[in-house]
């Protein structure tokens, strides 16, 4: 099944494990397969990511659960969670409502006092970044099977910034990565 937009009421067929399924492959053929984030391997093959399936459809129950997801990252010891993905399948389709919900989330995290200890990261199906066109290639490398909130750890983003050379240069490699790829070799990404 080829990486989509899948709508609220699609994703309330699925099953959590189907959707952690798909966002994992997501990760190992995306994320880690193009390298988009030299970080991801390591955390993934040492079954250090925790993936979270919300069925909140509500902005505060969104919120609530994220309440719940950074507390327990705070808590829990690296070695056994690095990171958490909270998959939000009926959080926002559209990217401009998603990106509220961005803004309460941060709010979220500082109202916790974590900020400092942990950082919100997004992925979204209609990801844009600011100044670029709806469909330009370059957005896809925050392009997820659904919205995603991914919780991660500022120490652990120190230490991998520190072990990977040139990691400023992250954004630009992807950019170029994506543009050699092309729309073309992102939909055969996703062929069985």
């Amino acid at each position: 099944m080829p990486l989509s937009t899948l709508s609220s009421a699609a994703a309330a067929d699925q099953t959590d494990e189907a959707i952690r399924a798909e966002t994992v492959r997501w990760l190992e053929r995306a994320v880690i397969g193009l390298n988009l984030c030299p970080f991801a391997k390591s955390v993934h093959v040492k079954g250090q990511i925790r993936y979270v399936v919300s069925r909140h459809a509500s902005t505060e129950g969104l919120l609530e659960q994220l309440e719940v997801e950074l507390k327990a990252l705070a808590e829990t010891d690296a070695e056994v969670v690095d990171t958490t993905v909270m998959i939000c399948p009926h959080a926002p389709q559209d990217f401009t409502a998603f990106n509220d919900l961005l803004t309460l989330a941060d709010l979220t995290l500082a109202s916790l006092g974590l900020r400092g200890m942990l950082q919100i990261a997004s992925f979204h199906p209609n990801y844009r970044f600011d100044g670029n066109e709806p469909d330009a290639i370059e957005n896809y490398t925050n392009r997820a099977p659904y919205p995603i909130l991914h919780l991660l750890r500022e120490a652990s983003i120190d230490r991998a910034v520190a072990a990977v050379p040139d990691a400023a240069d992250i954004y630009e490699r992807n950019e170029a990565t994506m543009r050699a790829l092309g729309h073309a070799g992102w939909k055969d990404l996703w062929k069985p």
